[in-house]
């Protein structure tokens, strides 16, 4: 299919966001995370992993699994879910390896932000600006790699869903700190396993809560005498259309016209400002939806099997 001029500017968009994402992934991973020898899931868990009982770069062990994965899952997964995560995983390769060289003191030691002694709050800070990152990378149709393309492979040929077969993954990879004696004693490998669980949970929590509050979708239900200036001016500007219902008042007995529209939380302002500039006058209902499914808003991602075809 060949690629309209919008598309272009959509795609442009999304590795621009991608890279941003990868930049702020990139500053909490390792300004936060490696220099207190916090592991996490993921390759970036592994990456660490290796670093600490090795030295070996935690960039280079990070491109090695990823290029690895991406070429056993080319034929399950093919080109199209694979070419941002090529894009991402050079890019985060590039940034870690720069990120590295600015945080590493003349000693060789990694320079400790907040100090010696405060390992649990440079998790908390890293993990939300870690959790943020990768909302942003996957907001804009894009992945990290690693373990995402482990867990969509498993779930190509499995009823497993994806945030199932990423715990599953993510555990063992934590887990593994417990049989590695360059952690120290077992109290030691205890306590990064501990924390390894959460920086799962804090980063999952971000993930969700800026995925959702970037998601979440309202219904407006506006009267207004002018409800056809309204509805012009708003699919105008915001590319949403409307729907106009015959409505009733009770106390005046009178017919009228009650717009009902969906629209993104973040348009919420835009909307308002539309209305009030036509119609100050104008009663307008907003209210949120759990999810909207459709052209615009979410796909509908269930499975339907053959057996239950209608």
């Amino acid at each position: 299919m060949k690629m309209t001029k919008q598309d272009l500017i959509y795609e442009v968009r999304d590795y621009f966001n991608i890279t941003l994402g990868l930049m702020l992934y990139t500053l909490g991973f390792t300004v936060f995370l490696l220099p207190y020898e916090i592991v996490t899931g993921g390759i970036a868990g592994i990456s660490a992993i290796v670093f600490y009982s090795t030295g070996f770069p935690v960039q280079y062990t990070f491109f090695i699994i990823n290029a690895a994965l991406i070429i056993l899952a080319l034929k399950t997964l093919g080109w199209k879910f694979l070419t941002k995560t090529i894009y991402a995983t050079f890019m985060l390769t590039f940034m870690l390896e720069l990120a590295q060289e600015i945080v590493v003191q003349p000693d060789g030691t990694f320079y400790k932000l907040l100090g010696e002694g405060n390992d649990f709050m440079s998790l908390v800070i890293g993990c939300i600006i870690t959790g943020t990152a990768l909302a942003v990378v996957f907001l804009n149709n894009g992945s990290t790699g690693g373990t995402d393309i482990v867990a969509a492979v498993v779930n190509k040929f499995h009823n497993i869903s994806l945030g199932k077969a990423l715990i599953m993954v993510d555990f063992c990879i934590i887990g593994s700190c417990l049989f590695i004696d360059s952690f120290g004693a077992i109290d030691l490998r205890f306590r990064k396993v501990v924390f390894g669980l959460c920086t799962m949970l804090i980063e999952c929590l971000m993930l969700d809560y800026v995925m959702y509050w970037q998601r979440q979708s309202v219904q407006f239900m506006i009267f207004s005498k002018k409800y056809q200036e309204i509805a012009f001016a708003i699919s105008r500007k915001t590319d949403h259309t409307l729907t106009i219902l015959d409505g009733h008042g009770f106390w005046t007995g009178r017919p009228t016209k009650v717009l009902c529209l969906l629209a993104k939380k973040r348009e919420s302002v835009q909307i308002f400002r539309i209305v009030k500039q036509i119609d100050p006058n104008a009663f307008v209902s907003q209210s949120s939806v759990i999810g909207v499914y459709g052209e615009g808003f979410d796909e509908m991602k269930v499975k339907v099997k053959e057996d239950e075809k209608i």
